[in-house]
């Protein structure tokens, strides 16, 4: 099944967390908390840890999420991991996928994949691509 969905984020926070031990690379490496809200067919709020190698526009990210809600109206709980590589005003290197054996509630069961975009009015945008077994 497909459930589409938007969503913003409520709140991004960076923490002091740094790798150790320190490593001089060309891009700082920075963690970071947030908060999203989702709206559609998938709805509800995640919590995510964001690693990031980003500095004026480009470098890549990691982001573990836990999102509760519901997906086209069953509810649950389950984690999703994805990232993607910028040169500025690309998306490229994506990988995105639903973590084994994470599902709760109706979401029991639940695998798949997905994908996020922004639109060029700033909209942001899921995609999942999920089957509950």
């Amino acid at each position: 099944m497909r459930a589409n969905g938007t969503f913003s984020v409520k709140a991004f926070v960076p923490t002091e967390l740094k790798p150790e031990p320190a490593v001089a690379t060309g891009l700082p490496v920075g963690v970071a908390t947030m908060e999203k809200h989702f709206e559609g067919e998938i709805a509800g709020r995640s919590a995510t840890l964001f690693t990031a190698a980003y500095d004026s526009g480009v470098g890549t990210y990691v982001a573990m999420e836990s999102f509760e809600g519901s997906l086209h109206g069953r509810s649950g709980a389950f984690n999703f991991v994805h990232s993607a590589t910028t040169s500025g005003t690309d998306r490229t290197a994506e990988f995105f996928t639903i973590v084994p054996s994470s599902g709760t509630g109706d979401l029991a069961g639940i695998s798949g994949t997905g994908g996020l975009a922004v639109d060029a009015d700033g909209t942001h945008r899921i995609r999942l691509d999920y089957e509950l077994g």
